[in-house]
């Protein structure tokens, strides 16, 4: 097995979440920085990270790092890269994205353009070709420059992990699966506490709390770019790793995961969803105002994406909207409540500070994941435990 530096992108601000996910996997984290992770791992690190992590964007296997101020140092850079290692005499090479920050080299199609004459030169000293067919399997190029440092990678995701397939139908303003996930691994929710999200759209929410409290694996029903370069990474790693996760999941664990919307069409659109997750049993959706929302047990939490009022039109509408989910919380004996939101007046119309309050980037809209702590449960008898 070779030693490769895996780059995992994950959510501004959620860099410790993504970590300890890393950590659990039992890789070592040689890197931390705002928005990505680094770890050490081998071939069987590729497949697995890919399938098991559920708050990382996507999974760049690092191919160098070096300083560049000028085209030239960066062709002569990315020349120097060991490419031959992975990339075979018919791969299909391409720099899919090129991103710039603080460097002097700025141009994203300038580098992209570049990077693939130097890639094509040291493959074809290599190789002892002057042409490529690009017919075999494909392997695309991500670039980073930050204050002129070079990060060359290979993507070895293909589409963002995100996609977990389950979520065909979307409501107006979707939070990421990812993201989602993230948010809950943040909160100390556990299986055997009352989830509910009362603007569940088309129930991403509730559908990554059943995956997690399952343990159903969030990249078990795709496929990743890298199944395919089976020049380094063999093929039954890939069933090893599938197999690993179906071996820890557990369906038929009991909880409580509740989704409402005001929206009856957006309901129907979350519980399909959560058939083709594989947890639609796992969760009781309906369709119910915040008004109403109610629940006689103690000690659960809320966990919720609700409108932001993004649109002019429906700002008007949040005031009253936060000051009802105000009152709705102040009925719930001893909950939590976590919220995620960009409306600057949300603690207002609670009417309660936020215990903690985070900042978090949903894309390109800077948010707030408001946490609203409830008192703990009283321990359990240890053989009730």
């Amino acid at each position: 097995m070779s030693r490769y530096e895996l780059v995992v992108p994950c959510h501004f601000g959620l860099e410790a979440v993504t970590k300890r996910e890393i950590y659990d996997l039992g890789y070592e984290i040689s890197r931390v920085e705002d928005g990505r992770v680094t770890f050490i791992g081998d071939e069987e690190a590729i497949c697995r990270s890919n399938i098991f992590l559920r708050t990382a964007e996507r999974v760049l296997l690092q191919v160098g790092r070096f300083h560049a101020t000028t085209f030239d140092e960066l062709f002569e850079g990315i020349k120097a890269l060991p490419w031959e290692n992975y990339i075979p005499r018919d791969g299909k090479f391409w720099v899919k994205k090129a991103s710039s920050i603080k460097s002097k080299l700025f141009s994203p199609s300038d580098i992209q353009s570049i990077a693939k004459k130097a890639m094509v030169e040291r493959l074809k000293e290599v190789y002892h070709v002057s042409w490529f067919e690009e017919d075999g399997a494909p392997y695309p190029v991500r670039i980073f420059l930050l204050k002129d440092e070079v990060m060359v990678t290979l993507d070895t995701s293909g589409d963002s992990l995100h996609k977990r397939g389950y979520r065909l139908m979307t409501s107006k303003a979707p939070l990421t699966e990812t993201l989602a996930a993230a948010l809950i691994l943040l909160t100390p929710w556990r299986r055997d506490r009352i989830l509910v999200d009362p603007f569940c759209g088309s129930g991403t929410f509730p559908i990554e709390a059943a995956m997690i409290a399952s343990g159903i694996a969030p990249g078990m029903n795709r496929s990743f770019t890298a199944e395919e370069w089976t020049n380094f990474i063999p093929k039954n790693l890939w069933y090893e790793a599938v197999e690993e996760a179906q071996e820890q999941m557990d369906t038929e664990v009991k909880v409580d995961i509740q989704g409402y919307d005001i929206d009856p069409e957006v309901v129907k659109a979350a519980r399909e969803n959560a058939k083709r997750a594989g947890v639609e049993h796992m969760i009781h959706f309906q369709q119910r105002a915040v008004a109403d929302l109610s629940h006689p047990k103690k000690y659960g939490f809320i966990i919720t994406n609700p409108p932001y009022g993004e649109r002019l039109e429906d700002k008007e509408d949040l005031p009253q909207l936060y000051s009802e989910i105000g009152a709705s919380y102040r009925n719930l004996d001893s909950w939590s409540m976590y919220l995620i939101t960009s409306y600057e007046d949300t603690e207002k119309y609670i009417g309660r500070k936020a215990d903690k309050n985070r900042k978090i980037y949903n894309g390109m809209l800077k948010t707030y994941f408001y946490q609203f702590m409830g008192p703990k449960p009283p321990k359990r008898p240890r053989e009730q435990a």
